[in-house]
Order: C-alpha cells, then sequence, then structure tokens
C-alpha cells in the first residue's frame, strides 16, 4: 500500500498561487506576511495536514530546541515539583523536554546520558542516582560544550554549575529546633553518603549535636533507601534502643511518615515519647496526624532557576563558567510533630 505523500510548502504555496518564501515567513509568524494571508496558510495548512520539518530546521541550525532532563523517581513529589519548573520555564522559551529517569541506579543513568547525547539535546539537567560515584559519562557533553547543569543530587565539584539548598544549615536548623524542643537523644535516618544532600544533612545534624555539647552516637545513624518501608523498618530499629531515643530527624518525608506510623503502631505517642522531623515539605506532611515537621524545598523554584540558567546560556546572555553554585533558601516548617514543649 503506498504511503500518503506529505504536504509541502510548495504545494500550500501552489494551491494558493503565492509565492513559497511568503508561505514560509507566515509558518513562522513573520510580521511581513499580513494577517489576512496568514490565515489563509494557516487554514489551508490544517486541512492538508502539513506538519513543519523540525528536522531539517535543526540540520540547518544545528539545534534540536530540546532540553534533556535526568531524575532519580519520577514518582518523588519534589522531583515532579522540580519538572513543572523545568517545564513551565523551557515552554515558555520554545524548548521541549526529554525526561529520563535513573530508578537510582548509576548503570541506567548512564544509558539515559547517552540517549540523550545521541538524541542531540541542547543541554542537560541531571540529579544524580544514589550510587553515581563520577561523572565520566558526562564528558562527552562538556567536550562538545553541551551546557550541562546538575540540581539537588550534584557532584562534589567546583567547576560543575549546581542548583541546590544549603542542605546542612537547613539540617542544621531541624537539629537545633528539636534540641530546643528539649531532645537529646536524636536518631537521624538518612541514605547513601555517596550524595551530597545525605552527606551535608548528616554533617548539619552533628553540627547541632557539637554545639549543644551532645554527644553524637554511631547507633543513631540508620541508613536505607527513605522509602515508606524504610522508615517502618527504622521505627523497629528505633523501638529496641534502650534508653528509647526522644526525637527522629529524618532526610525526607516519605520515610518520616512510615517511621512515624509505624512508632504509633508500636504504642508511641508522637510527640509526647518521641518527636519527629522530615523534610522536602511533601503534602503528606499536612496528612499525616500530627501534621509533620519539615524542611520547605522549593523545587518548583529549583526547576525554574536551572532551566533559566541553561537557556539564558543557549542564548548567549549568560555564561555557566561565571555561574557556579545557584543556592535557593530552603525553610524550617514547624508543625504538631516536634512540639514537646507545648
Amino acid at each position: 500500500m503506498k504511503a500518503n505523500k506529505e504536504t509541502t510548502i510548495y504545494d500550500l504555496a501552489g494551491k494558493l498561487n503565492i509565492s513559497v518564501a511568503t508561505v514560509s515567513r507566515a509558518l513562522k509568524d513573520d510580521a511581513v506576511v499580513n494577517k489576512k494571508t496568514k490565515k489563509r496558510i494557516f487554514d489551508l495548512a490544517e486541512k492538508m495536514g502539513y506538519r513543519s520539518n523540525h528536522f531539517a530546521r535543526n540540520l540547518r541550525t544545528q539545534r534540536t530546541n530540546t532540553i534533556g532532563v535526568i531524575v532519580p523517581r519520577l514518582n518523588s513529589y519534589f522531583m515532579s515539583t522540580v519538572i513543572a519548573g523545568i517545564e513551565d520555564v523551557a515552554n515558555s522559551k520554545g524548548y521541549n523536554l526529554l525526561i529520563s529517569q535513573s530508578s537510582e541506579s548509576v548503570e541506567k543513568e548512564i544509558a539515559s546520558a547517552k540517549t540523550m547525547f545521541n538524541s542531540r539535546v541542547d543541554g542537560l539537567l541531571i540529579s544524580l542516582a544514589y550510587d553515581t560515584e563520577d561523572i565520566q559519562h558526562y564528558d562527552s557533553f562538556f567536550k562538545k560544550d553541551v551546557p550541562v547543569i546538575f540540581f539537588d543530587r550534584v557532584p562534589e565539584k567546583d567547576n560543575c554549575t549546581s542548583a541546590l539548598i544549603d542542605n546542612r544549615k537547613a539540617a542544621y536548623e531541624a537539629t537545633k529546633h528539636l534540641i530546643e524542643e528539649g531532645c537529646k537523644k536524636i536518631v537521624h535516618i538518612t541514605a547513601s553518603s555517596k550524595r551530597n544532600v545525605y552527606i551535608h544533612r548528616l554533617l548539619g545534624y552533628k553540627q547541632a549535636l557539637s554545639k549543644f555539647k551532645i554527644k553524637f552516637k554511631e547507633e543513631y545513624i540508620i541508613i536505607g533507601n527513605l522509602s515508606m518501608e524504610a522508615g517502618s523498618g527504622a521505627a523497629e530499629m528505633i523501638m529496641q534502643l534502650k534508653p528509647l531515643p526522644d526525637a527522629v530527624f529524618v532526610a525526607n518525608d516519605t520515610c518520616a511518615v512510615g517511621c512515624m506510623l509505624a512508632l504509633q503502631q508500636g504504642g508511641l505517642n508522637i510527640p509526647g515519647d518521641i518527636a519527629v522531623v522530615g523534610f522536602n515539605n511533601d503534602p503528606m506532611s499536612v496528612v499525616v496526624k500530627p501534621n509533620l515537621t519539615t524542611i520547605h524545598y522549593p523545587g518548583y523554584q529549583m526547576g525554574e532557576m536551572a532551566a533559566r540558567n541553561l537557556i539564558n546560556h543557549l542564548n548567549g546572555s549568560v555564561s555557566l563558567h561565571s555561574t557556579g553554585r545557584i543556592l535557593l533558601r530552603s525553610e524550617l516548617i514547624i508543625r504538631e510533630s516536634s512540639k514537646k514543649s507545648g
């Protein structure tokens, strides 16, 4: 069966008895072509099923107008807000997104990076997987001067452009709050020590303990994947500790909620017996009872900032080499789960 012939600008020009140049300009919304002629051209293009040949245009401009985005998990509320910020800025500037998730696997992250490179994305935005130890798989982008911005989970390298919050400061404030509520036996539930966010949150936790002359205890550090199930498992470990800890600071809200529910099922009162603080300000933090104290992490603004800087670089208005680290503000939101003092 013979395939239907693709409609071209020559077909449109012939039907309307106008020049090919006029059709081409109209389809690019050039102000040179009057509105009445444009309408005739657009109406016919729609009727005949005309599709713009982006591939040919991309070959001429060396641009695909596509930005690649690699994230660890798409089912994360925080990541979905980041992507929403990226998408709003990208779409407003005429860019499309090619999104991939590593599923917390460096092997999948490497495969995604190859796909993005072969797809000739104009720029790349990345949040690293749990087990990514180096970023050699992005060397092909650096060598071709394809702009790359890391966000949230970023490499510990000074020559990379990154968008993030001060995780150490945020964790310090969360732990300090628990101490000021009278807590001295504070457990910290965290994840892989390979990632900057968890390294710095642990450092902030330790800094607060040191500041208030509270001895750091290795047995108070519980490492897992920060899922709700991991939170439940951590709660079982906490309830076996003697004496019972009086507070828990968790590196994300999902795990914190899992921990809270399991502690309550174990007969403990929150915050009376044990106070809980999470991280990210996930919507579930105000659904669980008592409402969860947490750190507000501005995901949408992070996505906006990362995308805007990338596109500004592509348009030549700013150089990523001079940008360095983009720090966004975080905020401790105090709710009932940590208010021991009433």
